[in-house]
């Protein structure tokens, strides 16, 4: 008797083992399937030509060589430039520092000097520097340098290019750079001798001198062991040294007696400036002695005998003998009060200053431009030029001095300091001098013992 539970699990086996044989069947012949595709698209891929098998295309283009005289000119040497730079040395001429520099140039020798403008170049003080361009064979094409001539004259670089066979100068502002110096020195043999040893510059010393001599005579006051302390402006262009400037204050000790002296601008003047004591006096005089720079007295203040009429008056002038067209100076500082023609002074100018003073200048030939009442004017600013109009035998200046309206004799009266500062000036000089008096002082010896000399 067949057992129905054994078939029955045979059966089960055998369609498990029939349903795995077909999946596997299957997924073969995917694979195969596949795998013949991925052939076939191999095969059928084309296949890139042998590059010996494309043909050859040629192009052929006649090109231009340069001449033998053309590639000489490339290699020529005279293209070539060579820049140097020289500092001029004592004992330099013109020759010997184009020599250095590697100029061989008579044409550019000869131009720097006969032309007016270049000939500045040949102002050889020692440590300027100069700089040349020049060919290969010393042909000058460009020399450059900077000039700076006197304390007050502005500073220019000079530079003469060589434009074909002619040459060209052109001067232009120098950009400046400012620094302030602060030196001491003491007085063993001399002003100079001193101002050699601290390396401060002449010109400096010749402002020192300039400031104080109303105070010191330079010439026999001076004592050994004396001293001066010294603040001032230099100027430098690129880093190096041009020149020294302005004096900003000094202070000098002679035989016990300090004096000082503080540069403060003023906006209100021409001059644009000047010198005061650290109490904001001025230490500029109100007058000039003599309102012309050159002249001789030919009459003085006193009683005399009219040249025209023959009998005695008072001379209430002074008169200067000067030759017809001298420039006549403003003696200080003013307001024009009156300019025109006056009977026997003929032309004349009448200034009124400060407080009480006025001058008068008469028998002028013509007067200077812009003179007219309510002008103002500055010390030393040029109002009239000598003639001998009016009442007068011969070219002179008439020059009256005036305090409240009465005539004073130039000559001999006291002539007060310029007016002192006040006011809002007043306030800003202090801020100035407050600075400058901390400089002298970190210049000063720790033992100083010396009083201020008063004013």
């Amino acid at each position: 008797m067949v057992d129905t539970h054994k078939l029955t699990d045979w059966y089960a086996q055998l369609k498990h083992r029939a349903i795995s044989s077909r999946k596997n069947r299957i997924i073969a012949a995917t694979s195969l399937f596949l795998t013949l595709c991925a052939f076939g698209a191999a095969g059928v891929a084309p296949i890139a030509p042998d590059a010996a098998d494309l043909p050859v295309r040629s192009v052929s283009e006649e090109l231009s060589l340069p001449t033998l005289a053309q590639q000489i000119e490339q290699l020529s040497p005279a293209q070539q430039t060579f820049i140097s730079e020289e500092k001029i040395r004592p004992g330099d001429t013109l020759a010997t520092l184009l020599h250095r520099l590697g100029v061989n140039d008579d044409a550019a020798a000869n131009y720097i000097k006969s032309d007016s403008q270049a000939r500045a170049l040949m102002q050889l003080r020692p440590g300027r520097r100069i700089q040349a361009k020049v060919d290969a064979a010393g042909t000058l094409q460009s020399i450059s340098t900077t000039i700076a001539d006197g304390r007050d004259n502005p500073i220019k670089n000079l530079t003469i290019t060589r434009e074909g066979d002619q040459f060209r100068t052109a001067e232009q502002a120098a950009p400046i750079e400012k620094r302030v110096e602060m030196r001491t020195a003491e007085i063993r043999s001399s002003l100079f001798g001193a101002t050699d040893n601290a390396q401060i510059p002449d010109s400096v010393a010749l402002q020192l001198v300039e400031m104080f001599s109303t105070n010191i005579d330079f010439a026999s006051d001076l004592r050994r062991g004396d001293r001066f302390s010294v603040v001032y402006e230099t100027l430098w262009q690129g880093g190096e040294y041009v020149r020294a400037g302005r004096v900003l204050a000094a202070e000098f000790n002679n035989a016990g007696a300090t004096y000082q002296s503080v540069w403060f601008d003023e906006p209100g003047t021409r001059q644009g400036g000047g010198y005061f004591g650290f109490d904001g006096k001025s230490l500029k005089k109100a007058f000039l002695k003599s309102p012309l720079e050159f002249s001789r007295v030919s009459s003085g203040f006193s009683m005399r005998v009219h040249p025209l009429s023959g009998k005695w008056k008072a001379h209430k002038g002074v008169d200067f003998a000067a030759p017809s067209g001298t420039p006549i100076r403003a003696a200080g500082d003013g307001v024009i009060d009156f300019a025109g023609v006056q009977g026997g002074y003929g032309n004349v100018v009448v200034i009124k200053h400060w407080s009480n003073y006025t001058t008068a200048y008469a028998h002028m030939s013509r007067f200077a431009a812009g003179m007219r009442k309510g002008s103002k004017v500055s010390q030393g600013e040029v109002i009239g030029y000598v003639g001998s109009t009016g009442w007068s035998t011969g070219p002179h200046l008439h020059y009256e001095f005036r305090v409240s309206n009465q005539p004073r004799d130039p000559m001999s009266v006291e002539i007060p300091n310029a007016q002192p500062l006040a006011g809002a000036e007043l306030q800003r000089f202090r801020s100035v001098s407050g600075d400058m008096s901390h400089r002298l002082a970190l210049l000063a010896p720790q033992d100083k013992g010396i009083k201020l000399a008063s004013r």
